[in-house]
């Protein structure tokens, strides 16, 4: 008697797994739209997890320990972050 196959093949990544590296390069590709305003004073930001609607960054460089760093990461990165991509609802410092 022969095994029975799943149905699905062994090198198909699950839907899931596909819409979620999908969603993190289109945060990447927002990011990469402010990131030359941020090394221009020193900084970077890094994306880290993607949960619930919120993703998650690291401000790197001047922007670690800037002040002005919350007024940058709300103002700047969230609205854009957010306006290109619906299904981000918060932008926050990991």
């Amino acid at each position: 008697m022969q095994e029975s196959k799943p149905e699905t093949q062994q090198n198909q990544v699950p839907a899931s797994v596909g819409a979620q590296e999908d969603l993190r390069r289109r945060v990447e590709e927002a990011l990469d739209m402010i990131r030359p305003a941020i090394e221009m004073d020193g900084g970077n930001v890094e994306l880290g997890e993607i949960v619930d609607g919120v993703a998650y960054v690291h401000m790197q460089g001047a922007c670690g320990s800037c002040p002005s760093s919350t007024m940058t990461l709300k103002a700047g990165i969230e609205r854009i972050v957010t306006e290109q991509i619906p299904e981000i609802k918060r932008v926050e410092a990991a």
